[in-house]
């Protein structure tokens, strides 16, 4: 689910945030049809966070200005999630795009969902823009919302492009959304739920929860993004997809939205904190169901 493409000067994300984990988002490239896997030192990252989370956070409480000397929030969350993107790495929907074993049959479903969500997910964003703390957050989310529709179109306008250089049934997208319809309903059933909960913690929670709730979306297909750039596909069709996540501007707008996210939680209060928290966890789930959901052409039960 890509979005946004404007890149902004912010703190790089750690290449290992958790330690022996597996390499970030590539920050080298140079365009959309390939790029490779680099980054700096894990070690002289986590050192940089360690020193500018030693620092006291001028008017917190003194709680406050330990929990940020400890750990930072965003590492805190990773680390929560650190068995969910295990398990999305090992989902049959990613490995057989790298393998090709993938059925295009399932690739369509993906791609007819995800457009539902992008519509929902600006949605959510331009919420969390209206609350965010600054004029540059505001602008920033801002414009990621609008990116997320402006994704959805020329996603498909470049898939359907690769399809038809393939030799492929230029249609398959058709064909699955028209699936969709004669379900009964065209969005399917993870995606509503994952849709209705961001939306609902946009609206209802903080900026910090509302944050937390679409941050998965960013940080994990950034870290996705950069395991399948590794393997790519013997697919073209597949490779085309993988590649789009190899983009460096998208790896700058998830390190940008990690480090509001950070700027964010640490002024929060303990209760807010684990709320905020909360809310990823749930929304990390609902990225490995939304490929399973895929991988099983799921539909409306009833």
């Amino acid at each position: 689910m890509p979005i946004g493409t404007e890149p902004i000067d912010t703190e790089p994300l750690p290449s290992e945030p958790l330690g022996g984990g597996p390499a970030g988002r590539p920050v080298s490239g140079g365009s959309v049809s390939g790029g490779s896997v680099s980054g700096g030192s894990a070690n002289s990252a986590s050192a940089e966070r360690e020193s500018a989370n030693d620092q006291p956070v001028s008017g917190q409480p003194a709680a406050r200005q330990s929990f940020t000397a400890r750990q930072s929030f965003t590492a805190r969350l990773w680390a929560s999630t650190e068995g969910i993107y295990q398990a999305i790495l090992r989902h049959p929907f990613l490995t057989g795009l790298t393998d090709a074993s993938l059925p295009r049959s399932a690739f369509g479903h993906f791609i007819v969902q995800d457009t539902y969500y992008l519509r929902d997910y600006a949605r959510a964003l331009a919420v969390c823009a209206a609350r965010a703390p600054t004029e540059a957050d505001v602008r920033a989310l801002a414009t990621d919302a609008a990116e997320a529709v402006a994704a959805e179109q020329a996603m498909h306008a470049d898939l359907r492009q690769a399809l038809a250089e393939s030799g492929l049934d230029a249609d398959l997208l058709a064909v699955a959304d028209a699936r969709a319809v004669a379900a009964g309903d065209p969005v399917g059933p993870t995606t509503r739920a994952y849709t209705s909960y961001l939306l609902a913690t946009a609206y209802g929670g903080s900026f910090l929860e509302g944050l937390a709730a679409v941050l998965p979306c960013y940080w994990i297909y950034a870290r996705v993004g950069a395991e399948l750039l590794a393997a790519s596909s013997p697919d073209p069709l597949y490779a085309r997809w993988i590649a789009a996540y190899g983009d460096p501007a998208f790896q700058a707008v998830a390190d940008r939205v990690i480090a509001l996210t950070d700027r964010v939680g640490a002024a929060a209060s303990p209760g807010e904190r684990e709320r905020a928290s909360a809310h990823f966890l749930a929304t990390a789930r609902y990225e490995w169901m939304f490929w399973d959901a895929a991988w099983r052409h799921e539909t409306w039960p009833v």
